[in-house]
């Protein structure tokens, strides 16, 4: 994916967390979408994409969601709901990885196996990676992305009711 789907699950859901001031919220979880994506490190580091620490690997398991939701939940507020609703949306990022058509897939399942998944149903095109991202394949990704979370960003977007 080319995170365009990751940030409007992040935006929706900072909506849904508070919605009356829902700015905060929603970047923090936007960003909280995108932190499985961190492990695009590995590249420069010389670990091979397969690896289990490689680009859509250990980061992307299940199991590991609710370590990275601890510091973004802790930002929003320190409540269990900011939890569960963070490590909901930074596991949303394998899954939908998961539905792309291309890479390794996503270890989802990491640590009790290293092998890689993809759903039977794969809609989105995978992304590609660095400056790639630029080219016209990088654009229909976009695109195809947008057209997929539109009724995500629209919830987050939407105007609110402004109380009496």
């Amino acid at each position: 994916m080319a995170g365009i789907g990751h940030i409007a699950v992040g935006l929706a859901a900072g909506r849904y967390q508070s919605p009356q001031k829902p700015l905060r919220a929603m970047v923090i979880l936007a960003v909280a979408a995108l932190l499985p994506d961190a492990d695009v490190v590995a590249f420069a580091l010389g670990i091979p994409y397969a690896s289990p620490f490689g680009h859509r690997g250990t980061s992307h398991a299940l199991l590991v969601a609710p370590l990275l939701a601890i510091l973004p939940a802790r930002l929003i507020d320190k409540t269990w709901r900011s939890y569960l609703l963070t490590t909901a949306v930074v596991a949303s990022h394998g899954l939908l990885d998961a539905l792309t058509d291309g890479g390794l897939g996503a270890a989802l399942l990491w640590p009790f196996t290293a092998e890689r998944f993809f759903f039977p149903w794969r809609p989105l095109p995978v992304s590609p990676i660095g400056a790639r991202v630029l080219s016209a394949r990088g654009l229909h990704v976009a695109l195809t992305e947008i057209l997929w979370f539109v009724p995500f960003v629209a919830y987050a977007l939407w105007p609110r009711k402004r109380p009496r």
